[in-house]
């Protein structure tokens, strides 16, 4: 699997609710493909996830105990209240040595970037340079595959565009993706296409964050 499709960027509206089916049937997925699966985000939508997995007939009680699952709520957060890219990076390319190690085909992660970023200070620098540096290790794990997720309700259209214009890859649901042919392959491209285009990066973003329920009907 090419590191575009397995470095995706799930755009989405309405209550964070609505798109937990389609990540916990790409969660059941890669469970049956004997990969190590890590989820985070708050400890509300952690709890939220189990139950939805549950729906999906896995048991998510035995999967956490063989440590197959690992669903948390930590964030990488420094102590002077900013996202510490450091240590997210650091902690992703040890979790997949680590599921190397363990006999696993590999790591899926996915988690919320409002929960992971902290708060709304982060820069459009430091969050397309943070997606950047993770499409590296991506290059570099061939072991690893993910999804970040990007709520459009509670990020600024700043951190939305970054977010967007560091992804080749659009998470749709669990069966459907799409190539970003807005994909910006360096900090310049990404700030003469938010120059230029702003506009209508932000209408591609608004297409995109349909609610889950309105693309299943």
């Amino acid at each position: 699997m090419q590191s575009a499709t397995r470095h995706q960027c799930f755009i989405y509206e309405g209550p964070p609710s609505l798109q937990l089916p389609a990540l916990a049937a790409t969660i059941q997925k890669r469970l049956k493909e004997n990969f190590r699966c890590l989820y985070l985000n708050s400890p509300e939508m952690v709890s939220a996830m189990q139950a939805c997995l549950q729906n999906l007939k896995v048991n998510v009680a035995d999967e956490i105990a063989k440590n197959r699952l690992s669903m948390m709520s930590a964030t990488a957060v420094s102590t002077d209240g900013r996202f510490d890219v450091e240590a997210m990076i650091n902690g992703l390319e040890e979790a997949v040595a680590q599921a190397l190690i363990a006999g696993f085909k590999g790591l899926f992660a996915t988690g919320d970037m409002t929960w992971e970023l902290g708060n709304q200070k982060e820069s459009f620098a430091r969050l397309i340079d943070y997606e950047w540096r993770l499409e590296r290790l991506f290059h570099k794990q061939p072991a690893l595959c993910g999804i970040c997720q990007y709520h459009r309700d509670t990020l600024s259209p700043e951190l939305m565009r970054a977010g967007f214009l560091a992804h080749k890859s659009i998470f749709i649901n669990e069966t459907l993706s799409r190539i970003n042919s807005y994909y910006a392959e360096s900090m310049s491209e990404a700030e003469q296409q938010v120059s230029k285009n702003a506009k209508e990066l932000d209408e591609a973003v608004s297409k995109l964050s349909v609610p889950q329920c309105e693309l299943n009907a």
